[in-house]
């Protein structure tokens, strides 16, 4: 889909604060969205949310003028690209989209009801993702009908900024539709990437343990709170900003992840810090990572000097960027 302008208004159901970020960013990049009120309410408390999803977005576009992202007439027509649509108007504008997003709350009951109302207002040709992070995909398709339009695709706050969007098909999603969705979400930018119906997805199971890990630094007397983050930005958070946590293990090697892993178990929490299985099996079949050609990923067709170079390239422009990089005297 290239050209948003002359495609069908993408619909959005639930407009809290999930909803108005996928809202923002759809808009932002030039398609016309329905924001759906996905609650019964009265003409006055549908005007006080409308006032709500106005004052917010014009809090948004103030603050991306103010980075220099977009001009005021850029903001204006983004706004305007915007159309809040109250649940008992909502027929008609739903059966135009061949998108739509669900981003009501997390509560297994709220998304039952809205997916039987989804079921009796919407079009059956509708490609449905949802935002839940806390709920799979086949749970939730059972309140679908007509499950092969139906996927989890797990959004990031700030939705706007964040690139990456968690794609998570489910037993009966149809291909075509998963890559209909995944070309939508491209469109505009974003970065999608595919992952099982696996509770947690991948960032929130890995953010997960990484914060309450640091937590339990700071409740053992580890470190400061405000050292603890210090040590995230500058240690963790650069280096994986260019280098992916598995193709960190492949530079450093996975015996040296191995060890590591080891003498923490033996030290703090054999449980917490149990070492994987693939890693213990990629050791003994000598698959440690770019120094044995292979690990997690295949280097023995790659110009490994070459590849070295570029991801060092990166780090380097990274860290020039926030003004990290030591001098040379």
């Amino acid at each position: 889909m290239t050209d948003p302008t002359a495609a069908q208004p993408v619909a959005v159901v639930g407009a809290g604060r999930m909803g108005r970020g996928i809202a923002l960013s759809f808009a932002f990049s030039g398609y016309r969205v329905n924001l759906f009120d996905s609650e019964e309410r009265d003409a006055a408390a549908f005007g006080a949310l409308s006032e709500a999803v106005r004052s917010e977005m014009r809090t948004e576009l103030a603050l991306l003028q103010r980075l220099q992202l977009v001009s005021k007439a850029q903001a204006a027509a983004i706004a305007g690209r915007i159309t809040l649509v109250a649940r008992a108007a909502a027929r008609e504008p739903l059966r135009q989209s061949d998108f739509l997003f669900e981003a009501v709350t997390e509560v297994l009951d709220v998304k039952q009801s809205t997916y039987a109302w989804l079921n009796e207002t919407g079009a059956d040709h509708t490609v449905i993702g949802s935002t839940t992070s806390t709920m799979l995909v086949d749970t939730l398709a059972d309140f679908v009908d007509n499950k092969s339009r139906f996927l989890n695709t797990h959004w990031l706050n700030p939705a706007l900024l964040m690139p990456l969007v968690e794609m998570s098909p489910g037993q009966h999603t149809a291909q075509e539709n998963t890559a209909a969705m995944q070309g939508l979400l491209e469109s505009i930018g974003k970065q999608p990437v595919i992952c099982a119906a696996s509770p947690g997805f991948i960032v929130p199971r890995i953010q997960a343990l990484a914060m309450n890990e640091a937590a339990r630094c700071v409740e053992e007397g580890v470190a400061s709170a405000e050292d603890i983050d210090k040590a995230v930005r500058l240690g963790f958070g650069v280096r994986y900003a260019v280098l992916g946590l598995l193709e960190f293990i492949d530079w450093g090697g996975g015996d040296i992840i191995y060890h590591a892993t080891r003498y923490l178990s033996d030290n703090l929490d054999d449980k917490r810090f149990s070492v994987p299985d693939i890693i213990a099996r990629n050791m003994r079949e000598n698959r440690n990572g770019i120094r044995d050609g292979q690990g997690f990923y295949d280097y023995r067709e790659r110009d490994v000097a070459a590849y070295r170079e570029e991801r060092l390239g990166d780090f380097v422009k990274l860290l020039q960027y926030l003004s990290l990089l030591p001098e040379a005297h």
